[in-house]
């Protein structure tokens, strides 16, 4: 019998790859395409990653309201309270094998925090919003802790009554991080925390869905991000500026590469219709912070291939154009950029499956059959030889 060609869908109501098509509802994030405005929880994400902290952020994410001091204070002693790993999530660490890559480690051991968790098997909400704080706190301290022991260094306890952008850079450089560096990854991390249905977080809402506990949800993201299409995005920036390597070569490298109609990661975005407006803020922090470090090369390789992209394509920049050269001058590892989305996204994701199992509907949406369906089954024995 031979394959049956794949055909092109025969319904009107086929949306490829689910583009444009609403699924649910939702009070966390705002993506509006056509002006370029990102919103949470009615706040603007923009205005969020200068003058708020990525802690905040999470508050509002999670209880749907920004907090008053009084209820930050209390807040923040009990989150921070719990950010160290279990004993036995650093033993697990140290069994991967070194050519086990960052997002398949973390991939693994957020799986095993749900064995360590004290509310494990508690479904209520005080419950699940209290695992989503562990969650939050302890992926940063999986990713540095696993990096240190790569690099053949003992993983070190973060310092309490540090945030997250501080307390990731300490574990991870084992030294106090510049303050603007700290500054800039903190916006970084606001404007990752949420971004709507994308890949991951419809992922995650799917097996939320089917009322798999927290852990599981959380880990189906991080499989889902880990994929090339979805999370890689700014490790490929990160390679092209390497390769082109001289802001003098860029336009010609670039022209040279659309000319072959190939892509160049970065650019277009499937909601956003004009440049992501989260760019501006990181682009700006890469060059403060590529100047301060005295090397600004790759942020101006990067602002030379916006320019030429821009202008040949019309294509704008997407949040991952400048988060490259903006990490680099951090000093954080490339293999380490993909990870770093899963620290910020896991408030977003944690807060779409809160809200799923708010109102929740197994999401089973159906596909439409395009192959045969008349074939005559024949025994093996009679079947042609072949």
């Amino acid at each position: 019998m031979t394959a049956v060609a794949v055909k092109e869908p025969t319904s009107q109501n086929i949306g490829l790859g689910l583009a444009d098509i609403t699924i649910c509802e939702s009070e966390i994030c705002y993506i509006d395409g056509e002006e370029g405005r990102l919103i949470y929880r009615g706040y603007d994400a923009i205005e969020l990653s200068k003058q708020s902290t990525f802690e905040e952020v999470a508050y509002l994410l999670w209880y749907g309201a920004l907090p008053r001091p009084t209820e930050f204070k209390a807040f923040l002693a009990g989150f921070t309270g719990s950010m160290e790993l279990p004993v036995e999530t650093v033993m697990i660490l140290r069994m991967f094998p070194k050519a086990a890559t960052p997002m398949e480690v973390i991939r693994t051991a957020v799986s095993s925090l749900g064995h360590w968790d004290p509310d494990s098997g508690n479904t209520g909400l005080d419950a699940n919003l209290r695992k989503a704080q562990r969650l939050t706190l302890r992926i940063p301290l999986l990713i540095a802790a696993h990096q240190r022991l790569r690099e053949g260094q003992e993983p070190i306890k973060p310092i309490p009554g540090h945030g997250i952008a501080y307390n990731f850079l300490y574990t991870l450089f084992g030294k106090a991080p510049d303050p603007l560096a700290e500054k800039a990854f903190d916006a970084a991390l606001i404007l990752h925390a949420d971004h709507e249905l994308n890949a991951s977080t419809f992922s995650a809402r799917v097996t939320a869905s089917t009322m798999a506990d927290i852990y599981s949800s959380v880990t189906s993201a991080i499989g889902t991000l880990k994929g090339p299409l979805h999370g890689g995005a700014n490790m490929e920036v990160m390679q092209l500026l390497r390769e082109i390597g001289d802001p003098g070569k860029a336009r010609a490298f670039i022209e040279d590469k659309l000319a072959r109609k190939e892509k160049i990661p970065g650019f277009g975005h499937r909601v956003y219709r004009c440049e992501d407006p989260r760019v501006d803020v990181l682009r700006n922090y890469a060059q403060i912070l590529a100047e301060k470090t005295g090397d600004t090369t790759y942020f101006e390789i990067t602002q030379e291939i916006q320019k030429v992209v821009v202008e040949r394509t019309k294509v704008f920049p997407n949040v991952d154009l400048f988060t490259a050269s903006l990490y680099n001058a951090i000093g954080l590892p490339m293999e380490l950029f993909t990870p770093i989305f899963a620290i910020s996204r896991t408030v977003g994701w944690t807060s779409h499956i809160l809200e799923q199992w708010s109102n929740n509907k197994l999401i089973r949406p159906r596909a439409e059959y395009i192959g045969p369906k008349s074939y005559c089954y024949i025994p093996i024995k009679e079947r042609a030889r072949g």
